[in-house]
């Protein structure tokens, strides 16, 4: 299959991901969320009442509680979250890291579908006693697996 621009595209954006990824998994080995929160952290840090924090908000007290213990659930809203951060004096910052780099997910991936369909042809080539070398097996496989990898339909199950 020809390589597209899309697939080139979405080769150099897993790179650009991984690369950040890594420098944020890094900090946030360093970087734990307080016990309580960080609304409550921080209000607390800067000698701000619930009381005060709802009148900046514009809601009531009992709405900051609500929203300190829906934090430590992790159940808050973004956009509360948001609302609350600049009420605060604070930017909120959203990213999901990924736990380990793109392109190994995509490599895993496209080998766990290329083995799936390596083992049906396998099986076949079996009964009609045609067994090919493990090399072979191998080769096949990763030929398989590198076409896949930025072919659309690589997630479906």
């Amino acid at each position: 299959m020809p390589t597209t621009t899309s697939a080139i595209g979405r080769r150099r954006a897993r790179r650009h991901l991984d690369d950040r990824g890594a420098e944020q998994r890094h900090r946030l080995a360093q970087f734990s969320t307080p016990h309580g929160g960080w609304v409550a952290a921080i209000r607390e840090a800067l000698g701000m009442s619930r009381k005060d924090l709802a009148t900046r908000l514009k809601v009531s007290e009992s709405s900051v509680a609500r929203l300190e213990a829906s934090e430590r659930a992790g159940t808050a809203q973004l956009d509360t979250l948001r609302r609350a951060a600049d009420a605060l004096g604070c930017d909120l910052v959203y990213a999901l890291v990924p736990r380990r780099p793109l392109e190994d997910m995509v490599q895993e991936q496209a080998h766990t579908k290329a083995r799936k369909l390596l083992a049906e042809v396998q099986h076949t080539m079996l009964l009609e006693d045609q067994a090919p070398r493990l090399s072979a097996l191998q080769q096949i496989l990763d030929d398989n697996a590198a076409d896949r990898v930025d072919r659309p339909g690589l997630w479906n199950e």
